[in-house]
């Protein structure tokens, strides 16, 4: 199955003080940290999603692969996810996509690989962390139009997920699901 990697990373960041995005982390930014997390989980194509001071991203981080400026990034979330899938539907190989979010750097490549095999262009898959749903989340090609429809705001395809039977598969193992929202978390 041939899979995408989307790295939703356009944000403005308010509470963290500046764009996730522009974040260092390790010997780059939390970015290229996302988009080489997907390359090491061998994704076909990786679309990295930017907004909120794209020009400056794609200045500092010249490495990443396809990006993609979402200009109603302000909107939240779930435009970005609609951007990104928009930009992968015109390319009929692929069967799935993987999510990933810039402000998750625990999201490991094993746990990417752990879900993309399950990919299926009628899959909905979730990583799992002691049973609580999270990071990473592969939408099947066949749920691309609804997760986007339903995207909005910050939530994403949360109620999209919501309403649909999903597999759940522990990643808890080989991965965090901490959300960076404030410069302290990092250090935590």
């Amino acid at each position: 199955m041939n899979t995408a990697g989307l790295v939703l990373a356009a944000g403005a960041g308010r509470r963290y003080g500046m764009p996730k995005a522009l974040v260092p982390y390790r010997n780059g930014l939390l970015v290229q940290h996302a988009a080489a997390t997907l390359r090491r989980a061998c994704c076909t194509r990786t679309v990295v999603v930017l907004g909120a001071r794209a020009e400056d991203v794609i200045r500092a981080a010249p490495d990443l692969p396809e990006t993609l400026v979402n200009p109603d990034w302000p909107t939240g979330m779930g435009s970005s996810l609609r951007a990104g899938l928009t930009a992968l539907t015109g390319d009929d190989s692929l069967d799935a996509a993987v999510v990933l979010l810039v402000d998750m750097p625990g999201v490991t490549a094993g746990a990417v690989r752990r879900i993309t095999a399950h990919a299926a262009p009628d899959a909905l898959v979730m990583g799992g962390y002691a049973g609580r749903r999270g990071h990473p989340v592969l939408l099947g090609r066949e749920h691309w139009t609804g997760a986007a429809d339903a995207a909005t705001g910050d939530r994403g395809a949360r109620d999209y997920l919501r309403a649909h039977e999903v597999s759940v598969i522990e990643v808890g193992d080989v991965a965090d699901d901490t959300d960076l929202d404030r410069p302290g978390d990092l250090d935590a």
